[in-house]
């Protein structure tokens, strides 16, 4: 399979090295452009591109940059690209630790609804939830204990099924986790967050996430201090 990355940073660059040693032909972008990916290109054998080439040289695209740069990207980057091309969203919002208030979310959108507004592409949720080494070291074979499950957000339910096959393939389960609109309950706060859960585990925690956005995953309001 064809997959663009667009990110290279912990996650990007982790998925890079695992889906290229899977045998995917991978075609990396940063910000920065393909000539600061040579090392990253030279130890996994990936193609470094444009920003541009990644959006239209995958079967599948990943988008894995911070919250905040989401708006930065071009907005004709999915311009002409087949809709049978699945974007995968693996992002958070960070206000307080990094993003600053994005004001569509903090309204009460979830965070991969705002980005397929900003991309003007229906996404996929998932990876957001897991730590970059987890996903880099702790993958495991179908069916052994202890194998870690991954939320899967989306609208569309055969895309949602790929996803979760190429989970497999990374060694690790999927889950349903509902439409980008319930992508809630895999958000920073939630019980699934950062948990390294089995399928049951996850199950269980998506069913007991709060709507509620916790102080600290929310945007400090006008005139207020941190410690």
């Amino acid at each position: 399979m064809n997959i663009g990355i667009i990110g290279a940073g912990h996650i990007g660059g982790t998925l890079t090295r695992r889906l290229s040693e899977l045998g995917h032909k991978v075609f990396v972008a940063n910000s920065r452009g393909p000539e600061t990916l040579a090392d990253l290109a030279r130890e996994t054998g990936a193609t470094p591109v444009s920003i541009h080439e990644a959006a239209r040289s995958g079967d599948i695209v990943i988008v894995t940059i911070p919250e905040k740069n989401i708006a930065k990207l071009p907005r004709d980057l999915f311009n002409g690209v087949s809709d049978d091309v699945i974007v995968i969203d693996t992002g958070n919002y960070y206000p307080q630790q990094r993003d600053g208030r994005i004001d569509g979310i903090e309204d009460g959108a979830t965070e991969s609804r705002w980005v397929s507004q900003q991309l003007g592409r229906p996404v996929v949720k998932t990876f957001n939830n897991i730590y970059a080494d987890h996903l880099l070291r702790r993958g495991l074979p179908a069916g052994a204990p202890g194998r870690i499950a991954l939320p899967v957000a989306g609208d569309d339910s055969a895309a949602k099924q790929t996803v979760i096959d190429l989970l497999d393939e990374l060694g690790f389960d999927g889950v349903d986790a509902g439409t980008i609109d319930e992508s809630w309950k895999q958000q920073p706060g939630t019980p699934v967050y950062a948990a390294d859960f089995d399928v049951d585990g996850v199950k269980k925690a998506l069913s007991q996430a709060s709507k509620e956005r916790k102080p600290e995953w929310r945007a400090a309001k006008a005139g207020s201090t941190r410690a």
